[in-house]
């Protein structure tokens, strides 16, 4: 399963209940709420001594952070979940907790599945909510209503909600070999899948085939969805995909990648050995997209090679 993926395997957002203020300031008031403290730099609290976030209790919140707005989550069994943006605060409430800061990048490596799930969730609220503050059709002063899912414009009424900015990544194959590109500015050897953001009134297919295109100068045809992956740096939505290219004749177009070439399993399993290929990050879909494509075409395990390393 992809990083911070699979939250509404444990998670009910209870979206149908955010509006029910008072439910939600019972929950927040209850001995099962927990509460997510995200810093300036929209870092979560966690516990210094292993992998796990700082949740803070009602009672903790009553006494370091009791006038701030507490955004809903959603519900387990055993919880209730929120969110609270404390900006410049976080030092003083990181300090008072004995706790230290961890990013989302960082957190998606470490923590359970389930917590890293959750921080990219409220970090992606936080920032909407940090940047909606001005109503797009007036101009008017945006408040937040519905536990912070949604901004209400104080002048015209209009309501505002969070948005996802869809882009779509892929791995395309040709013959045996798949195709993979490199940034000027990336790590020596990393290589990484296509990728690039949708564009109004087109098809996520489309997407995959214009970007290919347009980065690489390779032509796509058959496109197949593998897997999303939540991105919330800040706003975006992975739209993972194989496709398959009509030949392999490459031609950098737009400028956006140093390099692109075509690999097979063999030569991606010999430059991991002599150090000479780098995978994308392993929390990135890329990465999956690319453990996948060896498992099918070579039968090689991607964490096995990489473990060799060591």
């Amino acid at each position: 399963m992809n990083t911070f993926s699979g939250l509404s395997l444990v998670l009910d957002r209870a979206a149908e209940r955010r509006d029910e203020v008072e439910w939600v300031a019972a929950r927040a008031n209850s001995s099962q709420a927990r509460f997510l403290v995200l810093d300036a730099e929209q870092q979560a609290l966690a516990i210094t001594d292993g992998d796990a976030l700082r949740w803070l209790d009602a009672a903790e919140r009553e006494s370091l952070l009791p006038e701030l707005p507490a955004s809903l989550l959603g519900i387990t069994e055993q919880n209730t979940f929120f969110l609270l943006h404390a900006g410049a605060r976080g030092d003083a409430v990181a300090s008072a907790l004995g706790a230290r800061r961890i990013p989302l990048r960082e957190a998606g490596l470490r923590l359970p599945a389930h917590e890293a799930g959750l921080f990219a969730y409220a970090k992606g609220l936080a920032h909407w909510q940090r940047e909606m503050r001005h109503c797009h059709a007036c101009g008017g002063a945006l408040q937040l209503v519905a536990s912070g899912h949604r901004a209400q414009c104080m002048a015209c009424g209009k309501l505002h909600f969070p948005r996802t900015d869809a882009a779509v990544i892929v791995i395309v194959e040709h013959d045996g070999a798949c195709l993979l590109g490199r940034q000027a500015n990336w790590p020596q050897g990393r290589y990484s899948t296509l990728a690039g953001f949708v564009e109004p009134g087109e098809s996520l297919e489309d997407a995959v085939r214009r970007e290919v295109a347009e980065e690489a100068g390779v032509r796509v045809d058959q496109v197949h969805y593998h897997s999303s992956q939540p991105w919330p740096l800040p706003a975006s939505l992975m739209v993972g995909f194989t496709a398959t290219a009509h030949d392999r004749a490459i031609q950098l177009r737009d400028g956006e990648l140093e390099e692109a070439r075509w690999f097979t399993p063999a030569q991606i399993a010999e430059g991991l050995a002599d150090g000479s290929f780098a995978t994308p990050p392993k929390l990135s879909v890329s990465y999956r997209l690319l453990a996948h494509w060896l498992s099918e075409r070579g039968g090689l395990d991607l964490d096995s090679l990489i473990a060799r390393q060591r």
